[in-house]
């Protein structure tokens, strides 16, 4: 599920695009102030994709834009905005947006604009998992918690993996055996798989997303 956030003051159109592209498997979290959004940030959480519009109360979508392109610069950001100036155009891509659309606007290009940007950014839809404050995204082989890049080795990166593309289903201890080790055929024991699962819990700050079933196995709970 790719996660987006919608920063936008007008409530009739922020409902209507959320509705659309959850329709469409995204996660849609809507801002209607610059500064919520910052605090978001600042608490570590990060987007797959923002959209932004660039009249907004309390500040504009130029600056914020500018202060997030400062901190994230991989970060795809696309202005949805009435100001359609060829000046303002310029001046939105050149401000750190990698895309820029004018309203009013039809669902589907915009839609089909978000696919573009996240194939180009190596993020689109069904590369990046994500469970809580874990992203997973698997065309990089990268692990994120709560905004920062964690270092995981091989291993446990595909126990990660198994669990985060079984959201909500449990996977015995027994399957991760023969997925993780037996396919690259290694024989470990039991203990091998609780020691390996303790470290990665421990790397990712130990998540309440991360559940054990006891004698049984392991589950990802959103």
């Amino acid at each position: 599920m790719t996660k987006i956030w919608y920063v936008e003051d007008d409530g009739q159109i922020a409902c209507m695009v959320k509705e659309y592209l959850e329709e469409r498997d995204c996660q849609v979290m809507v801002y209607d102030r610059p500064e919520a959004v910052r605090e978001a940030f600042e608490a570590e959480k990060i987007p797959d994709l923002l959209i932004l519009d660039w009249n907004i109360p309390g500040g504009s979508g130029m600056e914020l834009c500018r202060w997030i392109r400062a901190r994230w610069r991989e970060l795809p950001v696309i202005f949805l905005t009435v100001r359609g100036d060829t000046r303002d155009i310029v001046n939105g891509l050149g401000g750190g947006a990698d895309d820029y659309m004018t309203k009013p606007f039809e669902l589907e290009v915009l839609y089909s604009r978000i696919l573009a940007l996240l194939r180009r950014t190596g993020g689109s839809p069904g590369q990046i998992l994500v469970c809580g404050e874990i992203r997973l995204d698997r065309s990089r082989m990268e692990v994120w918690s709560g905004g920062r890049k964690v270092p995981v080795s091989q291993t446990e990166y595909q126990i990660l993996l198994l669990l985060m593309e079984n959201i909500g289903r449990t996977v015995t201890r027994q399957s991760l055996l023969e997925q993780v080790w037996d396919s690259n055929g290694s024989y470990v024991n039991d203990n091998t798989l609780t020691v390996a699962v303790k470290r990665l819990r421990e790397k990712l700050g130990h998540p309440a997303c991360f559940r054990t079933v006891r004698s049984f196995g392991y589950r990802m709970e959103m």
